[in-house]
């Protein structure tokens, strides 16, 4: 059995998909601001792996509520990971492209130095670094730019601003690779798999969709395939102040994760369709 730590959120959902056997575990069930409480969970239920799907993901929230962060982003996932490499089994984390600093035009490998912009990030490199420090069968996995039909996420807020507005103004200055929650799922299982039989393909990770993109033409592909007529105009992200700093640069290097694990970069244009396919079928 695998244990995963999430419910509801993006990768939580889809996960439930293709794990049907798993158990899932939501704040109800296990809270993640009671660390100790979520490594006995683990000792408890003896699963063969654990994939952890939760965090605290409120970037601009976590200014105020740094201690919540912490504990959420790092402690948690920190005791999970201690545990893991108690009981020897495989402990699969899912970080982000904000322990960065955004800098430049290169995509980020997994080894480049961090440099997070606010608390979210801290705290999220604070948890990888606990994970690390574990010394169990883990990988890190960080990714970008999460939507899917579930939940809140760039493309289900571009699809409501449309249903009142016909132009919009978008951020073009910062650049990724937006990553259906769909793919990232598949990604953690086929890790889990592979970490069973062969532990030391444990590390740190990047998976995000292809192509590298900017958040307004990200819209534009939203609008287009919705068939939607939408203006999009570009501003810079000095145009949209927020309490927490994002990173301009998060194009991230997936080249490590296809050659020890095998997993290509998704294409982010059909993983769209997808969603927006789910999205019409439930509306």
């Amino acid at each position: 059995m695998i244990l995963v730590f999430g419910k509801t959120g993006q990768v939580a959902t889809e996960l439930q998909a293709l794990l049907p056997e798993a158990t899932f575990l939501g704040r109800a069930e296990a809270d993640l601001a009671d660390p100790m409480a979520c490594g006995q969970k683990i000792r408890d239920l003896k699963p063969e792996a654990v994939i952890n799907a939760a965090a605290y993901t409120a970037v601009d929230k976590a200014e105020e509520e740094t201690l919540l962060a912490t504990l959420v982003n790092a402690a948690a996932p920190t005791e999970m990971a201690e545990t893991c490499a108690e009981l020897g089994i495989p402990f699969v984390h899912i970080s982000t492209d904000y322990v960065f600093d955004g800098s430049g035009e290169t995509p980020f490998a997994p080894d480049h130095p961090t440099g997070p912009l606010g608390a979210y990030g801290e705290t999220k490199l604070e948890g990888e670094n606990g994970v690390r420090a574990a010394g169990g069968i883990f990988a890190i996995l960080r990714t970008s730019w999460v939507f899917s039909s579930h939940g809140g996420n760039f493309v289900k807020t571009m699809r409501r601003l449309a249903e009142t507005r016909d132009k919009l103004t978008v951020v073009a200055d910062q650049v990724g690779g937006p990553t259906p929650a769909r793919d990232i799922a598949k990604a953690c299982v086929e890790i889990v798999d592979q970490l069973k039989t062969d532990p030391n393909k444990a590390g740190t990770y990047h998976f995000s969709g292809a192509p590298d993109v900017s958040w307004a033409d990200f819209a534009r592909e939203i609008f287009a395939q919705s068939g939607k007529e939408m203006a999009v105009e570009d501003i810079p992200t000095s145009a949209y102040p927020t309490p927490a700093k994002r990173p301009a640069n998060s194009r991230m290097d997936c080249s490590t994760l296809e050659a020890v694990f095998g997993i290509e970069r998704p294409d982010w244009k059909a993983g769209l369709a997808e969603v927006l396919s789910d999205l019409e079928r439930h509306t």
